[in-house]
């Protein structure tokens, strides 16, 4: 009987280390600022026809993926780029447009994150990021990824404009939180996927006031 998911060889996704880190801020920094290119100034589409545009873009990159055999760095790293292009226009539709403002985007974001990882947790599929290698596996992570790269950008926003705490403010926060779990990593006894789950969603929201703090220098 053929087998509901397929098997692949071995991971697709690359090995966690600094490069793997540095890559991720630096691509979810570029999606956050090439959203805002479209969404608002210059282009001023919305973020309504944003969200479509790089969802359509997203779908495409996500099926190259999962249609390669081995770890092609750019295919990658461009659905990785994907989910933070959709991610920040629909953060920025769900917060302003429908209004729920940044609290409440960052509460139902956070809320729905929470449900995706305890889903994936209860299917069995390996949550370590260095042994998915199963489609199903797979398609849970770049689940995992989007909604958490579309939290990102609420977090952001709220923790610079909801506190007031500012971008620069913001940043830093967010890199000492970094460095508490590299810390963890290497003198606590705690789970080391859990840690790396921390640190993925942390990024996302590092990279958005990175980049609205670079904007409005």
């Amino acid at each position: 009987m053929e087998a509901s998911v397929r098997e692949v060889a071995v991971s697709k996704l690359p090995l966690v280390g600094a490069m793997f880190w540095a890559t991720k801020i630096v691509a979810t920094t570029l999606g956050e600022s090439a959203s805002n290119f479209v969404t608002m100034a210059p282009l001023n589409l919305g973020y309504a026809v944003g969200a479509i545009i790089f969802l359509v873009a997203f779908a495409l990159t996500l099926v190259i993926q999962l249609k390669a055999y081995r770890f092609r760095p750019m295919v990658f790293w461009s659905v990785i780029l994907t989910t933070s292009l959709v991610g920040t226009s629909m953060s920025d539709y769900i917060n302003r447009t429908a209004g729920l403002g940044y609290a409440g985007g960052s509460i139902l974001l956070t809320s729905l994150l929470a449900i995706v990882l305890i889903g994936w947790r209860m299917t069995g599929q390996s949550m370590d990021v260095e042994r998915i290698a199963t489609t199903e596996g797979e398609i849970l992570y770049w689940t995992a990824t989007l909604v958490s790269n579309t939290l990102g950008t609420s977090s952001g926003d709220f923790l610079s404009g909801g506190l007031g705490l500012g971008f620069r403010d913001s940043s830093l926060l967010l890199c000492g939180a970094m460095l508490v779990i590299l810390a963890a990593h290497y003198l606590t006894p705690i789970s080391g996927t859990v840690l790396f789950w921390a640190a993925y969603v942390l990024t996302r929201p590092l990279g958005a006031v990175a980049e609205n703090a670079g904007a409005c220098a």
